[in-house]
């Protein structure tokens, strides 16, 4: 397969995913900004997710543009992605429907804690069927954003059972981290070009 069809398949989902997101915000039935304002944490947990799909679905862009070749095991990886990224409008209702409550909080934090192992997975999958002079195993090196980004989660999930704000402070922090576009992976890639 070629890195196209992958690409444009993961483009799909990823915009399914986001259109589906949007969906579950159900329309107030009065016209006031009462009306709104039961809506507010569902508004602010969306905005969250699709920050959050965005990184991905740009970190995920660049990251196919170092690969050669399409392997078996870069395909699942892939699909393993797309899995926990499905679960992203699910976490986002519930989160935001209960208002941020701590098991919805950690639920939330669970499924982007393995959204980020499997988006690793893809990234040494990748890595091992490029081989160890891959392009993206010269750009991640080693990786410190992604390995903080999942120690971050797990301490989230905890605290979301004891200090909820503190779950959800390290939710924006982790996505203000990688909002800050990573370059390595362009800069790698114009490197070799030249």
């Amino acid at each position: 397969m070629g890195k196209n069809r992958l690409e444009a398949f993961s483009d799909g989902v990823i915009a399914i995913i986001i259109t589906i997101m949007v969906l579950e915000m159900k329309v107030p039935h009065g016209e006031t900004v009462d009306a709104l304002l039961p809506l507010f944490p569902v508004f602010l947990s969306y905005i969250l997710s699709f920050i959050y799909v965005g990184i991905y679905w740009n970190n995920h862009h660049h990251m196919l543009h170092t690969v050669k070749r399409i392997s078996g095991s870069v395909l699942w990886a892939n699909l393993h992605l797309l899995f926990w990224l499905s679960l992203f409008p699910f976490a986002t209702g519930w989160f935001g429907e209960n208002h941020f409550a701590a098991l919805p909080s950690a639920l939330y934090g669970m499924v982007l804690l393995m959204a980020a192992c499997a988006y690793f997975i893809l990234q040494h999958a990748i890595i091992s069927s490029e081989g160890e002079k891959s392009l993206l195993k010269a750009a991640v090196g080693q990786d410190r954003k992604g390995k903080a980004s999942l120690v971050l989660y797990i301490i989230a999930v905890i605290a979301a059972f004891w200090l909820t704000w503190v779950s959800h402070l390290i939710y924006i922090a982790v996505a203000i981290m990688w909002l800050i576009p990573d370059q390595r992976i362009e800069n790698t890639f114009q490197e070799s070009e030249t």
